[in-house]
C-alpha cells in the first residue's frame, strides 16, 4: 500500500467478495504478465495454446467459446500467435467455412516450456495457501462461476 492510501478506509470495500476478487485477479495477472511478457505472451494468448494443445483440431469458434471470449478477438490473437509460427489455421474437416487450429511443432515445444513457467508462477501464490485450500479455493471460484449459467 502506498503512503498515500494509508489514512483510506476500505471497511465497506474490503467486505466485499466481489472486490477482493478483483484485487486478488489483479496481483495474480500482473505476476502472470510478468512472467509471460518477456515471450510475448499474455493470458488470453496463453489460454488459447493451452486449448489448443490439448485440443487439436479445434475450431477458432469453439477456442473462443472455450475460454470465453469474444469471436472478433479470437481473429487478432490467432493471427498474432501465426505470425509467431506458433499456431496454424487448417480448413475444417467438420466445417469448410471454418478454421481448425492446430500448433505447430515450435507452437508445441513452446508452449510446454511456457506452461513450466506458468506453474512456477502459480507456486508463487500457492505459498500462501494452507494444505487443501488451493482445491477448496477452485471449488469456490467454480461454484461462483457457474452460479449464474
Amino acid at each position: 500500500m502506498t503512503e498515500a492510501n494509508t489514512d483510506i478506509d476500505y471497511s465497506m470495500l474490503n467486505s466485499l467478495v466481489g472486490y477482493r476478487l478483483r484485487r486478488a485477479q489483479l496481483a495474480y495477472f500482473e505476476n502472470f504478465t510478468a512472467t509471460c511478457a518477456e515471450e510475448g505472451i499474455t493470458p488470453g494468448l496463453f489460454g488459447i495454446l493451452a486449448i489448443v494443445l490439448n485440443n487439436p483440431g479445434l475450431t477458432q469458434t469453439a477456442v473462443a467459446q472455450a475460454i470465453h471470449t469474444d469471436r472478433s478477438a479470437m481473429v487478432a490473437a490467432v493471427d498474432k500467435l501465426e505470425k509467431m509460427a506458433l499456431i496454424e489455421r487448417r480448413p475444417s474437416e467438420r466445417d469448410r467455412r471454418s478454421y481448425a487450429l492446430y500448433l505447430t511443432k515450435e507452437g508445441e515445444r513452446f508452449t510446454k516450456a511456457l506452461h513450466k513457467k506458468v506453474l512456477s508462477h502459480e507456486a508463487h501464490f500457492e505459498a500462501v495457501m494452507k494444505q487443501g485450500e488451493k482445491e477448496q479455493m477452485l471449488d469456490l471460484l467454480t461454484r461462483i462461476i457457474e452460479l449464474d449459467r
